[in-house]
């Protein structure tokens, strides 16, 4: 006969899968992925204006009312590389940020309404 106030241990674990997809996200590792794909759009985009056209298209080089420093030229290809990663990095950072936030609050609320449904008779048992 078991005592009733031990607690019960189940051997139910969550798939491999559901483990993973709960998992929090590295932040800086997200904020790289992000930055350098920002930071090479940036890059491609002006290399391949630069390369395509004999004059640049102007609607580009608006970034460089953004990007300060960013011009139509490969030296402003170069910087807006590297604006490109900054800006991907903080913006990676903080969704990886928000999102690890959301999901811990998220998992808190279930994991207590689960508590609650397992005690929600316990007078009952007395």
């Amino acid at each position: 006969m078991t005592n009733p106030a031990e607690p019960i241990e189940t051997t139910d674990r969550l798939p491999r899968s559901a483990t993973l997809l709960f998992a929090p996200l590295d932040k800086r590792a997200f904020g790289v992925a992000i930055g350098v794909a920002a930071g090479l759009v940036i890059f491609v985009v002006t290399a391949i204006d630069l390369s395509m056209h004999s004059s640049p298209w102007p609607g580009l080089g608006l970034l460089g009312q953004y990007l300060a420093g960013y011009t139509l030229s490969w030296p402003g290809a170069l910087i807006g590389l590297l604006w490109g990663f900054a800006v991907g990095f903080c913006a990676g950072w903080f969704v990886a940020f928000i999102r690890n936030l959301v999901m811990a609050i998220s998992l808190f609320i279930l994991q207590t309404r689960a508590e609650l449904d397992d005690t929600r008779d316990f007078l009952d048992h007395i």
